[in-house]
């Protein structure tokens, strides 16, 4: 909305064109297509729908699944995207169990989904937050917490197989001094809002530290997130299971959808915002 300005090339330079806001999406299906198989209208289904901030949304039939009957459609409109992110980020670390994993960023929407993923893999977790987080990570089952503003985890004596760098606030040598000799950094984000005073330098950090890789052992890796089904039914069983509950922050009405991009651009949003609204396919 406010981003950098190449990336404002997408939706209007100067000003924004009439772009309508909104990918996750969780509600009832109202209609289907003539060619539509999988669903039907009265079925609880979650995913992505552009735009979803709306009270009906059309999405196609390969971007939804079935919502778990444990999980309201508030949390299940929460997850497509950030959990996306997580999970295919985590999955270019190659986790194995009893692995240490380290979660740079670990309460916002794609941390708190990267925290139990991992758990989930069988990962012995860290998750790095600051301290009015701390209570937040801990409950979602990291076995250690670091609190950012009393330590610093690069320098500290522990060394981690993975590292989901979700904020890319440390330096290329910083991150591969806590790395395992043979370690993945996982370049999953570069922190804050669009207007982060610090967005470009981790941008540049992070295609620094992708380049710089390829001379050592350890493994600094970015990727693009993507749409796929197999990953939303993965993401859906691990919500059936418990092993993963979507956080979120707050949930707004569709008329406040102003107030709560205000509240997401400052950055402090733990977990996610919500809102969920009927499908149409």
């Amino acid at each position: 909305m406010r981003g950098p300005w190449p990336l404002r090339l997408m939706f209007g330079l100067r000003k924004p064109e009439k772009t309508r806001l909104g990918n996750d999406v969780a509600g009832q299906v109202e209609a289907v297509g003539k060619n539509v198989t999988l669903f039907k209208a009265g079925d609880e289904v979650f995913g992505v729908a552009r735009p979803s901030l709306a009270e009906y949304a059309c999405a196609r039939e390969r971007a939804l699944v079935i919502k778990p009957a444990n999980v309201t459609f508030e949390q299940a409109g929460s997850v497509a995207w950030a959990g996306f992110t997580a999970l295919q980020g985590l999955r270019q670390g190659n986790i194995q169990p009893g692995q240490k994993v380290l979660i740079n960023g670990a309460t916002g929407g794609v941390g708190t989904f990267a925290v139990q993923i991992a758990k989930s893999l069988g990962a012995e977790v860290t998750g790095v937050c600051s301290t009015r987080k701390v209570d937040l990570v801990r409950s979602i089952g990291a076995d250690h917490v670091i609190d950012y503003t009393k330590e610093d985890f690069t320098k500290g004596d522990q060394r981690y197989d993975v590292i989901f760098d979700n904020v890319g606030n440390h330096s290329f040598s910083d991150r591969r001094r806590v790395l395992t000799p043979n370690g993945i950094c996982v370049l999953a984000g570069i922190g804050g809002a669009g207007l982060h005073p610090e967005t470009w330098g981790r941008i540049v950090g992070n295609f620094k530290a992708d380049l710089l890789s390829r001379f050592v052992r350890q493994k600094f890796v970015s990727y693009v997130t993507k749409l796929d089904k197999e990953d939303l039914k993965l993401l859906s069983d691990l919500m059936q299971t418990g092993k993963v509950t979507p956080v979120i922050d707050r949930t707004y009405k569709l008329s406040e959808t102003a107030e709560a991009m205000r509240y997401f651009e400052e950055g402090h949003a733990r977990g996610q915002s919500s809102n969920h609204c009927g499908v149409i396919l």
